[in-house]
């Protein structure tokens, strides 16, 4: 891992996402990327597309310089490489394009918003970027002090589909030295005895060389709720998952869990596109 894409609305939940940033890259001698994205009205879009500046367009610029200027001295930045880019363009199609043009090798995004897991992963542009993105992309809610990913679970059905992903995955894991917890939800929807989902994650893993992994099966009402108690039940640090990236994480997720129950065992969540 070289490049980290950090999309920023300059709020507090993207400065939340750039702290971890920062962890990441001064373990692992990456470079930051800062991005923001100016949605402008059709007109100052053309203007700026035919050569020409107008007043409004260049304070929006100057106020985003800024701004970077400021945050590039915060002292979680100290001995950091960061660049930063405005671009004018809408917020999840610059942030994909810009990921692409730029070989990024992990997008960090903040996310906001009080209903949990669905609301961090089925929002707006943060949404969009986990649903498109061929890049893992790392999704935290809240500032979370010292990043850590020595428990991680990764969710899945272990299908053959899977298995690509699920190699960045592993490299991701590597990374932090991270203990793996491999866990398949059972649900009364998707009911499978435990000698066959036993069966299934050790012929999917056989293909893998991965060490500090465990298996586990995991019964719950549903795929949701099963991920988030898992998770707490092992004191995870990060949780990961996989989308496709036609239907995005919708179908992994049941709107009637409980605000309170997700909000309260929420984590940072890792995604990779199948």
């Amino acid at each position: 891992m070289e490049r980290i894409l950090v999309p920023t609305d300059f709020s507090e939940h993207a400065e939340d996402a750039l702290k971890v940033a920062a962890q990441i890259a001064k373990k692992n001698n990456c470079e930051i990327f800062l991005l923001h994205m100016l949605e402008l009205p059709s007109q100052m879009s053309d203007a700026i597309s035919g050569g020409s500046s107008i007043p409004e367009v260049m304070l929006f610029i100057k106020k985003a310089n800024e701004t970077f200027q400021k945050i590039k001295e915060r002292p979680y930045l100290n001995g950091l490489s960061v660049s930063e880019t405005v671009h004018f363009e809408r917020a999840s199609d610059g942030i994909l394009s810009f990921s692409k043009k730029n070989k990024i090798d992990l997008i960090i995004m903040g996310s906001h918003g009080s209903s949990g897991i669905e609301e961090i992963l089925i929002g707006s542009n943060t949404e969009k970027v986990v649903r498109l993105s061929d890049i893992p992309v790392l999704v935290i809610k809240k500032d979370i002090g010292k990043f850590e990913a020595r428990n991680f679970v990764f969710a899945s059905d272990f299908s053959q589909e899977i298995k690509k992903p699920f190699k960045k995955m592993i490299e991701f894991t590597k990374i932090f030295d991270a203990n793996l917890f491999l866990v398949m939800i059972c649900t009364p929807n998707s009911f499978k005895t435990t000698l066959a989902s036993e069966k299934i994650m050790k012929d999917f893993i056989a293909d893998f060389n991965i060490q500090n992994y465990s298996l586990h099966i995991f019964n719950d009402g549903n795929v949701e709720k099963g991920i988030i108690n898992f998770s707490n039940s092992v004191n995870a640090d990060l949780i990961g998952l996989c989308t496709h990236g036609r239907t995005g994480l919708v179908h992994f997720f049941n709107r009637s869990i409980s605000e309170d129950l997700v909000n309260h065992t929420i984590k940072p969540v890792i995604t990779f596109k199948i």
